[in-house]
């Protein structure tokens, strides 16, 4: 099987993340897109070889990935990914060798299921997604776009969480409940009840702690 080219688009400690589940799935990668100080500079076996500015002159000859985290706020995220399609670029959609994605789930273009995440039959994950190592996302859920389910997290049958929001390390949403968009929930917490006021939650139960302005 050939392998596919793929550029690294961010550096940083995702970044590295990324690069070991890519290698898992066989691609090919290039090198990396990162900040204009950062051009020569090696992450891990890989050299960044340019800056976003650079995407136009590779969308011939390779797929691309973002690899900038985000916890609270995913906007460096979305520039990149436009920045990609506006240059009429591919986005890879990248699933570890050790993951478990059902071959009944949809995965959007762009993400990035890492090692030991686990996508049930009946799951839809949007775009520009991270399904962060030992994520759970059960049977029936949907994951809108541009979303970050972390380490571990649990995301119980029929569940929807809506676009643009984060879910942090070792959390739980309670099977069939809705979070809408643009919510950040932090670590450890366990959402019993829909939430829908965009803004940081936490706790058990989960409740509004910051009111998005």
């Amino acid at each position: 099987m050939n392998q596919k080219n793929l550029i690294l688009v961010g550096g940083g400690g995702h970044c590295k993340s990324v690069i070991d589940v890519a290698e898992s799935a066989d691609y090919n990668i290039l090198g990396i897109l990162d900040m204009p100080e950062d051009v020569g500079k090696i992450i891990l076996d890989y050299k960044v070889i340019g800056t976003d500015d650079d995407i136009p002159q590779y969308v011939d000859k390779v797929e691309f990935v973002i690899t900038v985290g985000f916890i609270k706020n995913p906007a460096i995220r979305i520039k990149l990914y436009n920045r990609v399609k506006e240059a009429g670029g591919r986005l890879a959609t990248i699933i570890a060798s050790t993951a478990h994605v059902s071959k009944y789930a949809i995965i959007g273009e762009g993400t990035v299921i890492m090692h030991q995440a686990v996508v049930n039959a009946g799951a839809k994950i949007g775009a520009n997604c991270i399904i962060n190592t030992f994520a759970n996302i059960e049977h029936d859920a949907q994951i809108g776009d541009q979303c970050h389910i972390s380490t571990g997290t649990m995301v119980n049958g029929d569940c929807k969480v809506g676009d643009r929001c984060f879910i942090g390390s070792q959390s739980v949403l309670a099977n069939g409940l809705e979070v809408g968009d643009d919510i950040v929930v932090g670590a450890g917490s366990f959402v019993r009840k829909n939430i829908s006021i965009k803004g940081i939650y936490s706790g058990n139960p989960t409740l509004l702690k910051i009111k998005a302005k």
